[in-house]
């Protein structure tokens, strides 16, 4: 196994966010002083701005020269309530939205732009000035949780575990009943045909169709709660990471509804059961009046990561009320290079880069094994 040497940074600088750009060929991270933005693949630093001022969010759009702004850490560059659309190829500001709270998300496509605040979703198109379109009220949503594709917008409904689904077309509104408890973490797969949701509880994964709103799979992350992470689908849409404090990257199959996995070791059925014998519990599975956990789809394989234990950066306790970049850094965040490598990059002290890889076994199974590390700001 090919394991990289860590680069490590004797004077080392706080990240106070980490996001992948739409394909994950990038990932942007804010810092006390700036921005970087680094190759996914590589670990490489593709470009840097210094403010000398604190990015509490940085989100690319696309591989544009577009990136979504808000202010952060210890030492704000903008205001906490707007939304900056930053043209880094010019180097200066090349739109601003102003809220009338603090900003906890953005999302940045080419034709609309959705600002999250804690109580809605407000969606704005890319135009000088922006002009708002639409409006949409949501549950208590302090972690900004907000998915954009080139058709969609999905975010937590006004019922705390329900999403909206917005088609953006029309502005038609769908409501997805996805949990029982609040959403921690969403994702549309590569084209949009899928959308997965975690809640609260952190113990399974409902992935839905974008299409109809249908379920088609429920996977179990395992039994004990957890605090989810991030949630990645490959490529292809076929399979899906997670990650949680359990500093655990697990790996599921998921049954695409236009395309077919070669490596399927689960024939799913129509909810997202399983009508294979092959499983974490093998023949148990089959024994009625058993448990439903041991019938449940389970990740085909898992490894472990550096989630860290930081309580806070910048020397500021965390609390759910704090702003952008005082909050608890993110770890655990997943970016798929291509159909069998993906990276998992965290922000905070101890900002690091994995690279894992998808190997085939000799025992015939699919393992997931770390191909290297860095602490990726070591190499600036």
């Amino acid at each position: 196994m090919n394991v990289r040497p860590p680069i490590d940074s004797s004077t080392p600088t706080a990240v106070l966010s980490v996001a992948f750009n739409s394909d994950a060929s990038c990932f942007s991270v804010g810092l006390e002083s700036g921005i970087c933005i680094f190759h996914t693949k590589s670990c490489l630093l593709k470009a840097s701005r210094d403010f000398n001022a604190g990015v509490g969010l940085v989100q690319m759009m696309g591989t544009s020269n577009y990136l979504a702004l808000v202010g952060g850490g210890k030492s704000p560059k903008f205001a906490m309530n707007k939304a900056i659309i930053w043209d880094d190829m010019k180097g200066k500001i090349a739109l601003e939205i102003t809220a009338l709270t603090a900003v906890r998300g953005v999302q940045l496509g080419r034709e609309r732009i959705a600002v999250v605040l804690q109580n809605s979703v407000r969606v704005y198109s890319f135009a000088k000035p922006p002009d708002l379109l639409h409006v949409y009220e949501t549950a208590d949503n302090l972690l900004g949780l907000c998915c954009l594709s080139d058709r969609q917008l999905a975010f937590p409904g006004r019922t705390s575990g329900q999403i909206q689904l917005v088609e953006l077309s029309t502005g038609n509104v769908s409501i997805i009943p996805a949990h029982s408890s609040a959403l921690k973490a969403m994702s549309f797969s590569p084209d949009g045909e899928l959308l997965a949701s975690a809640s609260e509880t952190g113990t399974l994964i409902r992935v839905y169709s974008t299409g109809n709103c249908a379920r088609i799979a429920e996977l179990r992350r395992g039994v004990d709660p957890a605090s989810i992470f991030s949630l990645g689908f490959s490529p292809s849409g076929t399979m899906l990471a997670c990650t949680s404090d359990k500093s655990t990257l697990h790996i599921f199959d998921v049954p695409h509804p236009r395309r077919s996995s070669t490596h399927r070791s689960q024939q799913f059925g129509p909810a997202g059961g399983t009508d294979s014998e092959i499983g974490k519990w093998g023949i148990l599975s089959k024994i009625p009046l058993m448990p439903r956990v041991f019938s449940d789809v389970y990740s085909f394989t898992s490894a472990p990561f550096e989630a860290g234990d930081e309580a806070a950066i910048g020397g500021i306790p965390f609390s759910e009320g704090t702003v952008l970049g005082t909050t608890k850094p993110p770890k655990g965040v997943i970016g798929w290079i291509s159909e069998d490598s993906l990276a998992v990059v965290g922000a905070g002290q101890d900002a690091r880069w994995e690279k894992f890889i998808i190997v085939d076994g000799d025992d015939g199974k699919r393992h997931c094994v770390r191909e290297g590390w860095k602490r990726y700001l070591g190499n600036m």
